[in-house]
């Protein structure tokens, strides 16, 4: 667990460079052979684009990199379970492991609402490690939700 939780504490560092920007806290890297190939931090808002997660944006990058669409070996660490549109990114990606740290109890496809990531009727499959550093991933969003809501009353 000690190799995930490096890994998942450089998604966290993006987690928290989103939220520096307003943005909602969540995180992703993609190791191939031990090395970040990419990082990326959602940019919904200040993109105004719906399909900025920060899981894209890292596929997007790595893909840049690696000058192919197939990410055969690569591993992705993300802060939040990723929802259908990044599953779906994943599969197609063809990435092979997927860790993440809360699960998303909203939106959340590797495990929790369902888990695309492993359904055999698909050409491809990640694993999916669920739960690395939990508490710390979720408590980001929680204090950026709860922060959120106290400048919504106090205006």
């Amino acid at each position: 667990m000690e190799r995930e939780e490096k890994y998942m504490q450089l998604a966290i560092a993006e987690a928290k460079k989103a939220e520096q920007i307003q943005e909602v806290p969540i995180g992703a890297v993609i190791v191939l052979n031990g090395e970040v190939i990419a990082a990326a931090h959602n940019r919904r808002e200040t993109e105004q684009n719906a399909v900025a997660h920060a899981e894209l944006l890292a596929i997007e990058e790595a893909c840049e990199k690696l000058g192919t669409w197939r990410l055969e070996g690569a591993e992705l660490y993300v802060t939040l379970e990723p929802c259908p549109m990044c599953s779906g990114a994943i599969l197609l990606s063809r990435i092979q492991k997927v860790t993440y740290g809360a699960s998303d109890p909203k939106a959340g496809c590797a495990g929790t609402l369902m888990n695309l990531l492993t359904d055999e009727r698909f050409n491809h499959q990640s694993e999916v490690i669920s739960g690395v550093l939990a508490e710390e991933c979720g408590s980001l969003l929680t204090e950026f939700f709860r922060s959120l809501r106290d400048k919504k009353k106090r205006s």
